[in-house]
C-alpha cells in the first residue's frame, strides 16, 4: 500500500482533539474588526469543532493527523 499525501492546506487549518475530533477556528476576525461588536469579536477567539458532515471527508485527506 502506498503511502497517502497529506493536504498541506488543510493541515494548517485543523487539529485533531484527543477523543479525534477535528477542531477549527471561526472565519471573520482577520480585518474589518472596527464595525464588529466586541461581542462578536469574542466569540470568534474560541476554536469550534469541524461539522460531522464533513469530518468523513476531512479525514481522507489528513490521513495522519
Amino acid at each position: 500500500m502506498p503511502k497517502l499525501k497529506t493536504s498541506k492546506a488543510a493541515a494548517k487549518r485543523f487539529k485533531m482533539t484527543g477523543t479525534g475530533k477535528l477542531k477549527r477556528m471561526k472565519a471573520g476576525k482577520q480585518h474589518i474588526l472596527t464595525k464588529k461588536s466586541q461581542k462578536t469579536k469574542r466569540n470568534l477567539r474560541k476554536a469550534a469543532m469541524m461539522d460531522a458532515s464533513n469530518e468523513k471527508n476531512m479525514k481522507k485527506i489528513l490521513p495522519y493527523l
